[in-house]
């Protein structure tokens, strides 16, 4: 049984009214009261940032209950362990006599042990002739048994404080899921608004994050993320009414008028109209009623498709405005024509170029092209230039794009839209 006496340290260390509170306190332990040592080991292990313990302290703490010889911390069981540094150190897989010393006193000093000293600081114990424990010099387990339903009460709110930060950060990811597919969604359906303004702003809130932020930094990111939402929600609630009053006929009506190649529009320096379907779907009948065979069709198509500079057939891949592509990748203009790019047969041009200056075999852009449609293999050779700096093969990259695009992996509005926030105080623009 342990004596309930109020013990000094050894040596040159100083009492303090910390120890003798932590001592006054260990010694009212409930009657009868027992726990489960490594249940408790598993709590404070939880608590620990709580506590202000650390990991090697903790090792060392499991170190000290595994040389108690029962499950169950009890008062008559004797709460006094004795182990000497070196079997300290050999139970924490090597850790240095000096380092065990430090994590001790850390131990103490949280109120999770107490000092026993013998009158020559060594620890021992002495036994009587039936071998029972008489009195031992040690260290005292008896504040994690008196602080037992504290501790678990710690472990509970950081578990529940984690729960909360878990739910939060889900909450987050699914709005900034939203926000990015919303603005991504009104730029390929060209809605009149300053989207870029909000992709930038969406990016400012996402990257003043802290690495580690506490739970209340992401509830005010999500307070401002779902602001922000309803802000995009609110801006294309106008067109989805409109397009509704419209009927689904005259919408998609309109959508084809836009898409002629051959409009003045092709000539601005704005964002510039996609290529009809329908107008590419009848040349192609016509090739097919000239040439002979199959294989012979199938060519005359790729070569019209290469010509064109406009269907949107590759891949799955929409296409995206020439004028929001020059936007992103400003850099391609330096190799148009006259050092400019006025429409789609400009860019692939420049591209060609770019290809070739990049290194990329002829193989790779004709794949890419049939692959994406050859609209979109050069706009992702625009993008590549753009980022040349970061990327260190790129007919390898430019595969490995090809290769997602078959699976429906890839998509090139994230691309852009990153691209647009990096050059946005650039202020280049088209032709």
């Amino acid at each position: 049984m342990e004596i309930g006496s109020v013990t000094t340290p050894f040596g040159r260390q100083s009492m303090t009214l910390g120890m003798l509170a932590n001592q006054v306190m260990a010694g009212e332990i409930k009657p009868d009261q027992s726990v489960d040592k490594w249940k408790l080991f598993r709590a404070l292990c939880e608590a620990k940032p709580l506590l202000g313990i650390g990991d090697r302290a903790l090792a060392v703490l499991n170190a000290l209950l595994s040389f108690y010889p029962k499950n169950e911390l009890a008062e008559e069981n004797g709460l006094i362990v004795f182990p000497s540094n070196i079997q300290l150190s050999l139970r924490t897989h090597g850790m240095a006599e000096q380092t065990v010393r430090r994590h001790l006193a850390a131990l103490v000093e949280a109120g999770l042990l107490l000092r026993k000293d013998s009158p020559n600081g060594k620890r021992y114990v002495r036994r009587d002739r039936a071998g029972e424990v008489n009195e031992a010099f040690g260290f005292s387990l008896a504040p994690l048994l008196a602080r037992a339903e504290e501790i678990e009460q710690l472990a509970a709110a950081v578990m529940a404080e984690r729960l909360h930060v878990q739910r939060l950060r889900e909450r987050i990811t699914l709005c900034r899921r939203d926000i990015a597919k919303l603005i991504e969604a009104a730029v390929e359906e060209e809605i009149p608004g300053d989207w870029q303004g909000l992709y930038g702003e969406f990016r400012d809130l996402i990257e003043g994050l802290p690495r580690t932020p506490t739970a209340a930094q992401l509830e005010l990111l999500l307070h401002e993320l779902e602001a922000l939402r309803t802000d995009i929600l609110n801006r294309l609630e106008i067109p989805v009414k409109s397009a509704k009053q419209r009927g689904n006929a005259n919408y998609i009506e309109r959508h084809i008028q836009n898409s002629n190649p051959e409009s003045n529009s092709e000539l601005e320096p704005g964002f510039e109209t996609k290529q009809g379907a329908m107008a590419e779907q009848d040349k192609g009948r016509e090739a097919e009623t000239l040439e002979e065979g199959r294989g012979e069709a199938a060519q005359s198509r790729q070569e019209e498709s290469r010509q064109s500079g406009g269907r949107n057939d590759g891949g799955g891949l929409k296409s995206f405005p020439l004028g929001l592509v020059l936007q992103a990748c400003p850099e391609i203009l330096a190799y148009g024509p006259d050092g400019v790019i006025r429409n789609w047969r400009d860019l692939m041009a420049a591209a060609v170029i770019v290809r070739s200056m990049l290194g990329v075999s002829p193989s790779a852009y004709e794949e890419a092209a049939n692959v994406m449609g050859p609209e979109n293999a050069a706009t992702v050779m625009a993008c590549i230039l753009e980022r040349g700096g970061h990327i260190n093969s790129a007919g390898g990259y430019l595969r490995g794009l090809t290769r997602r695009s078959e699976k429906g992996e890839f998509a090139i509005g994230p691309m852009l839209m990153a691209l647009l926030r990096a050059n946005a105080p650039a202020g280049r623009k088209a032709g």
